[in-house]
């Protein structure tokens, strides 16, 4: 299920209405727990938290003008992703998640490179989603991204 739409709002309206509560505790999750400087707005179709072009004026190498994304959240067909780039891009943090996750969840871990897959809302670790958040800082973000995938 991709949706989109303009406004974070307009996204949540459009996702099954027995993932729209869960969905909104995520999100006030990662605002209540992201260090400050990240800006949420809607990007590649997610909602997403990313570093503003006033912080990092070079954005995203992929997508010039863009700002640099950090974490985003979907509701896909069969579940909701959390994707996280530091996980991705720092191997200490993929790390700790992986050794912090058994602690907080039943459920294996259901995860690609960046992204974190959740097919039952109730099964969401919002505690360690909420910790997850706070390990990185902007500076720290933009820091590991140029060391890793700046050209």
């Amino acid at each position: 299920m991709q949706i989109f739409v303009d406004t974070i709002e307009e996204y949540i309206s459009q996702i099954p209405e027995e993932r729209r509560e869960p969905f909104r505790k995520l999100l006030e999750t990662v605002d209540s727990n992201l260090p400050k400087g990240f800006v949420q707005n809607m990007q590649y179709g997610m909602v997403t938290w990313c570093v503003p072009l006033e912080t990092y004026p070079a954005g995203y190498h992929c997508a010039k003008n863009t700002p640099l994304p950090f974490i985003s959240v979907a509701s896909q067909k069969n579940f909701v992703a959390f994707y996280h780039m530091g996980i991705y891009a720092e191997p200490k943090i993929l790390d700790w998640f992986v050794e912090e996750f058994p602690k907080h969840s039943k459920k294996k871990l259901d995860m690609g490179k960046s992204c974190i897959r959740f097919k039952k809302v109730e099964d969401i670790p919002y505690e360690l989603m909420g910790e997850l958040c706070t390990k990185i800082t902007v500076d720290e973000w933009i820091a590991i991204y140029e060391k890793n995938y700046k050209k």
